[in-house]
């Protein structure tokens, strides 16, 4: 029997509910359902993947490192932060974000924001992700 995946994997995150299950797999002889640790790979990948777009879209706000840590986390979007810091250097570098440094407060922090560069780039994203998504949820519907 496959591991509850959705309960597990929902509960983990803090989205509250289980995630619903949406496919009804058959396994054929030789097969063995995903274990656990092949899910999480999969879902880490995943993430890997969209956490770019994630960024840009949540500092069309300004806000620096940790601020945005918990904010992509209250939004189930979990990134660790040393996956963050070194991607906010590298989108700063591709000039995807700005950054300004605040020494206002007693201690100094570097605020990010989405320059126009990065607006495009999020736009681009965006659509490729929609497209992605309807492509991915139209397989296996029509023969």
């Amino acid at each position: 029997m496959a591991p509850d995946i959705g309960a597990h994997h929902g509960k983990e995150h803090g989205w509250g509910a289980p995630l619903p299950i949406v496919c009804d797999t058959h396994y054929g002889v030789g097969m063995t359902p995903p274990t656990d640790d092949v899910l999480a790979g999969h879902l880490q990948e995943l993430r890997r993947g969209t956490v770019v777009l994630a960024a840009l879209a949540s500092l069309r706000t300004p806000g620096y490192g940790y601020a945005l840590l918990e904010s992509l986390a209250r939004g189930g979007f979990e990134v660790d932060a040393n996956t963050l810091y070194p991607l906010l250097r590298r989108l700063e570098r591709q000039g995807l974000l700005t950054a300004e440094w605040n020494t206002e407060e007693s201690r100094p922090r570097k605020f990010y924001r989405t320059s126009p560069e990065g607006e495009q780039v999020l736009a681009a994203l965006r659509a490729d992700w929609r497209s992605l998504d309807t492509a991915v949820s139209e397989i296996g519907r029509t023969p």
